[in-house]
């Protein structure tokens, strides 16, 4: 069984306080829009990125036709006016609700790498007894409490970095001090830089920024969708999403999301 999902609905929320859509923003401390033609210029609150172009007025939306929230005025990647309870009205809550969407689509990212690609190696004989969904049993080099702890310092004291990137940008940069070279101004969730950016690509990259970011986003969404259909096919199936692949692929009738709920 293959649960393939794709996802543009979900919209990621802007850090701007715009009420109008934006064409162009200027973003130093405070960021100025300019909207339309008739000139009126408003003012945004810090946060919206100084390197990222935002959408235009005739950005896709997640229905045709529709009009998007005043708040999701396009100046975030992946804005797509999808908000119908509300929850970006508040400020504040925008620019966390951004930053959470953009650290959980990351980390998806690399958690549907981290189980399709050791299942493809178990598929050519390059490991033996591969299984994520119950690697948690499994025995390391160190007992669980310890492996435990130890992750737990680890992330809190990365996510305490990130925190406190969020409330003060710029307060935990660490990008080395080199001659003739600037560096990157910050950017709350894309540090980039020679550590997170070597090649330049989302800094002054002849391709907008906004469209590496949206690409960035999209994945990020549908590798979250993907990761909930890996645990749907573990539980249901006992077996690995490259499995149920090849068994949807040669009984695509039989081997499908319908026979979880059918009596085997």
């Amino acid at each position: 069984m293959a649960l393939a999902i794709a996802s543009t609905a979900l919209s990621s929320l802007p850090f701007s306080r715009c009420r109008e859509i934006p064409q162009k923003c200027f973003t130093e401390k405070i960021t100025k829009c300019l909207v339309g033609r008739s000139g009126v210029i408003v003012n945004a609150t810090k946060g919206v990125s100084s390197v990222c172009e935002p959408l235009p007025p005739d950005r896709p939306l997640w229905f045709p036709g529709s009009t998007p929230p005043s708040w999701l005025d396009g100046s975030l990647p992946g804005d797509y006016g999808f908000d119908p309870l509300g929850l970006g009205s508040d400020p504040e809550l925008l620019k966390w609700f951004a930053q959470a969407e953009l650290i959980h689509g990351r980390w998806a990212m690399l958690a549907v790498a981290g189980i399709l690609i050791p299942e493809w190696l178990e598929s050519i004989g390059l490991i033996e007894n591969f299984s994520w969904y119950d690697a948690g049993s499994r025995e390391y080099f160190a007992d669980p409490t310890t492996l435990f702890v130890v992750q737990l310092a680890l992330m809190g004291w990365v996510e305490g970095r990130r925190w406190a990137d969020i409330i003060n940008p710029g307060c935990v940069d660490i990008q080395p001090d080199l001659p003739n070279k600037t560096k990157p101004k910050p950017d709350v969730g894309y540090p980039g830089g020679i550590w997170f950016d070597p090649m330049m690509w989302g800094r002054g990259s002849p391709e907008p920024v906004m469209v590496l970011r949206t690409k960035e986003i999209k994945n990020g969404r549908l590798a979250m969708l993907a990761f909930v259909g890996f645990c749907f096919q573990a539980i249901y199936t006992g077996q690995g999403p490259l499995e149920n692949l090849a068994c949807h692929v040669a009984d695509p009738g039989h081997c499908n999301v319908f026979s979880a709920f059918t009596s085997q």
